[in-house]
């Protein structure tokens, strides 16, 4: 059985509510009173709840063993700063980027970004953007079994994210995926310890020339996932996925 997402506080010595869209998973599903599910507070925490009551959109379970489980993420962080992308492509990107490890999600409106959301009178328009990507990761980590929910950051311009990254607060590996660089993310990530890491990815069409030289002055390696061309929904997937396959070897020789 799936697990489902259920925010904390939690108490084990008093029944604890649900929220509509666990009750509504529930009756999905047809799990009666007496019957139990798991549940995760998408910091960490995990527990057995049993279904005590439903009715209409709510309903009581009671949690009992509870105890943190973060086995499924890694030691480092990986931001996903990703250029805005029309159509349903970001709706792809987020899911995918959550089943595939990365704690952070960071959109960005850019030069050939054709999704503008940045401008104030575009205001309400971001943040049910926001609020939609929101569910798809939350759906996301019940389908694929992570415990922690990855942050969502606000959607910013291309310019605001250099400089936000500039303050001291963002990891010190910051690769921007380019066609045009001469390095490989591969010999990067050798050269490199496992560490936080940005991994920048440009919208359709990709970064601009300007913006890849704006991205290195700020401390931005350019570098080439192999050779050939990759969409803009399937760049990151791929650097994510070729960032554990490099560093996690511990995951591997778990699974052999």
């Amino acid at each position: 059985m799936p697990q489902f997402y259920l925010p904390g506080p939690w108490e084990s010595q008093k029944p604890t509510p649900l929220t509509p869209e666990v009750a509504h998973h529930l009756r999905v599903r047809r799990i009666q009173v007496g019957e139990s599910f798991p549940v995760f507070d998408g910091k960490g925490l995990v527990a057995s709840a049993e279904l005590l009551a439903l009715t209409g959109k709510s309903g009581v379970a009671q949690l009992s063993d509870i105890h943190m489980d973060t086995r499924r993420e890694t030691p480092y962080a990986i931001t996903l700063a990703q250029g805005l992308a029309g159509g349903d492509k970001m709706d792809w990107i987020v899911e995918k980027a959550v089943e595939t490890g990365t704690q952070i999600i960071a959109p960005m409106q850019c030069e050939r970004s054709i999704l503008k959301l940045t401008r104030s009178s575009e205001h309400d328009r971001a943040q049910k953007r926001l609020s939609h990507w929101q569910g798809i990761m939350q759906a996301a980590c019940e389908q694929c079994d992570r415990t922690v929910l990855p942050k969502l950051e606000p959607i910013v311009t291309f310019v605001e994210y250099l400089k936000a990254g500039n303050d001291g607060t963002k990891p010190t590996l910051k690769l921007l995926l380019s066609p045009d660089a001469t390095k490989s993310m591969y010999s990067v990530l050798m050269e490199n310890d496992p560490q936080d890491t940005v991994l920048m990815i440009g919208p359709e069409g990709g970064h601009s020339p300007d913006e890849e030289t704006q991205a290195q002055a700020a401390g931005y390696q350019l570098v080439l996932m192999g050779e050939r061309v990759l969409r803009t929904e399937t760049a990151g997937i791929a650097a994510i996925t070729a960032v554990h396959s490099i560093w996690n070897p511990e995951m591997q020789n778990r699974l052999k």
